[in-house]
């Protein structure tokens, strides 16, 4: 029982972007990706946000069938922007407001200012900062809050105070109905402040309580580039935190960015200087070298990447080695004791278990079997121009160095291809083809030579 209301209609002008801020990612989401997510993890009935600049570019990117859109235009203050979500709420359950661009909140955090709020009063999610400027001051009597004075709106006593609101707040539904129409705007703003309804609760005898976050950096939010790299490092050292308490071995903590989801199983070690983006699967025992870039890779027990590769959208299996200096791209698939070595790229083609292309190859739009060594500066032939076609290499097939396979090819079952072939037609199973001139000597030949300079 339960309303979600986000404020996203900031333009952000401190960002200097035509990006809307809200936009702008922390680990490889959108910041407001990351607070619909802990949103949903409260199971909410109703979640409404609340948008304004680049709106259309904000609902393009994170439309979903459990949100609803309320346009803020032209924005006037934060009780305001609530009031543009009021058509949208269950009156039977209580509100929670949320930022936008303050990212990083733990749901455990908002449940207990949802516990604090009961049925019946209004809770604010409330922190002591030791430099809190900027910040609206939480005024108390006895103990008993009674106030938010916005910081340009507050005399020396009150700046002095370093209580402060962070914005986040649990409201009874059917009093913010009545509360936020009767808000004013006499203020150095100008502005509706949605801080106003606390002196509205307390005038009407309303218990007005607080919670307080686990984090300072929980109920932090971004308004430049500065603020967001801020939290961005914050963001990569928690997640961090995380895998080594999952007993990931980090050679440094410092030095890994997770953009999206890393799961991990016994014994993972991860170098220096990793990006892992989308989801990545790293199972038991896998190692990961130096500076690799691996986006919705799943790797097999066992495998081992070496420094500098980059994987994408591929699967590697158990045991195998790639790189240093490897490319997967979408569509790999990679059996078991693979060995794609330094210089390769593969895309869109499978290779079977025991199979090896050790150095300086290109295996595009191929199915290559088991225990295949394909040699040095070997190239499948795929693109004649406008259509893509399939090159087929069986079992136990040796391929010499410096072979070009022009598709659509298949060659059989224990086939060896000679050093230097361009294979155009089918190479029969168990059989030498070679496709090269034979070679001669030219006797008396001259190397041209440059003039000399005078």
């Amino acid at each position: 029982m339960l309303n979600v209301v986000i404020l996203a209609a900031g333009q952000g002008k401190r960002m200097r972007s035509e990006l809307p801020k809200v936009l702008h990612a922390i680990g490889g989401k959108p910041m407001l990706a990351h607070v619909l997510a802990v949103a949903r993890a409260l199971q909410p009935r109703r979640i409404v946000v609340v948008y304004g600049h680049g709106g259309e570019r904000v609902k393009a990117a994170l439309a979903a069938p459990d949100i609803h859109w309320a346009q803020q235009e032209p924005q006037l203050g934060t009780g305001h922007a609530v009031l543009q979500a009021l058509p949208y709420l269950d009156a039977a359950a209580p509100t929670l407001v949320l930022y936008g661009d303050v990212p990083l909140t733990r749901a455990d955090t908002l449940r207990r200012l949802i516990d604090v709020a009961a049925a019946d009063a209004l809770a604010l999610l409330t922190v002591q900062l030791d430099e809190p400027h900027g910040y609206g001051r939480i005024v108390r009597n006895d103990g008993a809050i009674r106030r938010i004075v916005e910081e340009k709106d507050a005399d020396d006593a009150e700046r002095a105070i370093q209580e402060i609101n962070t914005g986040m707040l649990v409201a009874p539904t059917a009093q913010l109905a009545r509360w936020l129409p009767a808000l004013g705007n006499r203020n150095a703003q100008g502005e509706y402040y949605l801080t106003d309804i606390v002196a509205l609760a307390v005038a009407e005898g309303l218990p007005v309580r607080s919670a307080h976050p686990g984090a300072q950096w929980e109920v932090q939010g971004v308004n430049s580039k500065a603020q967001l790299a801020e939290l961005e490092r914050i963001h990569q050292r928690n997640i961090a935190a995380a895998l080594l308490e999952h007993g990931v071995t980090l050679a440094d903590p410092a030095r890994i960015d997770v953009r999206g989801e890393l799961v991990c199983g016994a014994d993972v070690s991860i170098d220096v200087g990793c990006v892992f983006e989308g989801r990545v699967e790293l199972a038991d025992g896998v190692s990961v070298g130096p500076h690799c870039v691996l986006k919705d890779v799943a790797v097999g027990a066992g495998a081992r990447i070496h420094a500098f590769c980059h994987l994408d959208a591929a699967t590697v299996g158990p045991r195998d080695l790639i790189g240093p200096y490897a490319r997967l791209r979408p569509g790999t698939a990679l059996g078991a004791d693979v060995h794609v070595g330094n210089f390769v790229e593969v895309k869109n083609s499978s290779i079977a278990d025991h199979s090896k292309a050790n150095h300086l190859a290109y295996i595009g739009d191929a199915s290559v079997g088991q225990r295949v060594n394909v040699g040095a500066g070997t190239i499948t032939c795929n693109y004649d121009g406008a259509f893509k076609h399939r090159t087929v290499i069986e079992d136990d097939v040796f391929i010499g160095s410096d072979t070009q396979l022009v598709a659509p090819v298949t060659v059989g079952r224990g086939a060896t291809l000679g050093a230097g072939t361009t294979l155009t037609r089918d190479a029969p199973p168990d059989q030498l083809t070679v496709s090269r001139p034979r070679q001669v000597s030219v006797s008396g030949w001259k190397r041209p030579v440059k003039p000399k300079k005078d």
